[in-house]
């Protein structure tokens, strides 16, 4: 019973059903009814005839005898009237009280400037009135067994309160948290019903806000810290320009570092991209060696610019799901960055294989490699090795590994790199969802 309408609607079907066998009885006990009267009624009934002998067989010594007697147990007055309402210990004149009594079968005294509940009952020829203080009268129907009913119930409506409203608090504080600034707050709901639901929307709605929030102040972090090179030498090149000296040399200073800034802009943008908004990502059917192969196809124009060669000899059908675009970006940023470091007559190999469901991309140069100290660092955005892998040489913005990495995550993959002496191997594992030979 997992649904909290179950709950809800159980628990107040239980609470009906006590009101309803309580309401019963308390009726039973209270009121006469047309085939039986009740119990108040038939003791009445008796103690008139327990009454009436003792006059008719003791007089009025033997009557007020057994009216004592009564009176300790009822803590209450009882009284022997006449059909005219008339004492017949005292002669008091109570025949008010017999309309009230014609009237309905309990009613309200006074005796002694005291308020008492009167019942009254009548043979055709007297009438017995007993009055019982209110106090006790509970105590003539309700037995011990009904206040731990009733403690029973008091203590399973606070328990399903609590069970109830905990998990809104809980909400509530996660809430709180999270609009005065801290995104990391979560609910961190086990529960399987609605409330628990509503708990896990949260934390997914927290989830997808700190991922924006974060990506958008590392997006302006990054930024601050990358274009300032490059606009300081547009700054200077922008000067020579106008001091007329070497003004061929200095354009093509500035349209150097313009298409730098341009190449880091689209490489900040494909960042964003990668871990940004999900509800923006495609997911659709992949053919993984058919993306491959395209993208070697590709990356071959580069290297043979370089004097090299991409090794792809192909593979197996691969099919996952996933964002086809994000897939090329990565797989095309870690092959690019390969045949930029390879060396003159290498080659850069590619391949495919399927493992457990999963789809292993390898790419593999023979260039210097990357120092084991920075190998954990190689897929953080604008890290470079300053040794062989920088600018100089002809590196980029070092955001390249950094979306490969972030796309391949984002698929629910895994990305590695190893030196592989010579050269550096970078290992892509994406679990893949048809099985060998399906088309799409």
């Amino acid at each position: 019973m997992n649904s909290l309408f179950a709950k809800i609607l159980l628990w107040f079907w239980a609470t009906m059903a006590v009101s309803v066998v309580v309401s019963a009885l308390a009726s039973a006990l209270n009121e006469d009814s047309f085939d039986r009267p009740s119990p108040l009624t038939r003791m009445a009934s008796f103690q008139l005839g327990e009454a009436r002998h003792a006059y008719e067989t003791g007089g009025k010594p033997e009557l007020e005898a057994f009216l004592r007697r009564l009176h300790t147990v009822y803590r209450g007055p009882a009284f022997l009237t006449d059909g005219a309402g008339r004492d017949i210990v005292t002669g008091e004149d109570h025949s008010a009280w017999l309309a009230q009594a014609r009237r309905r079968p309990s009613f309200t005294v006074t005796v002694q400037d005291r308020k008492l509940t009167a019942r009254g009952v009548t043979d055709g020829r007297y009438w017995f009135l007993v009055a019982i203080p209110p106090r006790r009268i509970g105590g003539l129907f309700l037995r011990s067994e009904h206040w731990e009913t009733l403690a029973l119930g008091v203590f399973f409506c606070y328990w399903l309160a609590y069970h109830l409203t905990r998990p809104v608090r809980r909400l509530q504080k996660a809430v709180e948290r999270f609009g005065s600034g801290d995104l990391s707050a979560r609910a961190g709901s086990s529960r399987r019903d609605e409330l628990g639901d509503l708990a896990r929307t949260f934390d997914q709605m927290a989830e997808r806000i700190q991922t924006l929030v974060s990506a958008e102040r590392r997006l302006l972090l990054d930024i601050s810290h990358e274009l300032r090179s490059p606009l300081a030498r547009l700054g200077v090149a922008i000067e020579l320009a106008r001091s007329g000296d070497d003004r061929e040399a200095a354009l093509s200073r500035i349209e150097k570092e313009s298409d730098r800034l341009n190449q880091l802009v689209g490489e900040l943008i494909q960042v964003t991209r990668a871990e940004g908004d999900p509800a923006t990502r495609r997911s659709e059917p992949v053919r993984l060696d058919q993306l491959l192969a395209e993208v070697a196809e590709d990356a071959s124009v580069e290297a043979q610019a370089r004097n090299c060669s991409v090794d792809w000899a192909g593979a197996e059908p691969a099919v996952l799901r996933g964002d086809p675009e994000l897939l090329r970006r990565a797989i095309e940023n870690v092959l690019r960055n390969a045949v930029r470091y390879a060396p003159e007559g290498s080659r850069v190999s590619v391949t495919l294989e399927r493992s457990g469901g999963l789809g292993l991309i390898r790419v593999r140069d023979y260039g210097p490699g990357v120092p084991e100290e920075s190998l954990p660092r190689i897929f953080d955005a604008f890290y470079r090795v300053e040794s062989d892998r920088n600018r100089v040489n002809g590196g980029g913005a070092g955001l390249g590994l950094s979306i490969a990495r972030r796309a391949v995550e984002l698929h629910h993959g895994h990305i590695r790199a190893s030196n592989a002496n010579p050269g550096l191997l970078v290992e892509m594992e994406l679990p893949l969802e048809a099985p060998v030979g399906a088309k799409i």
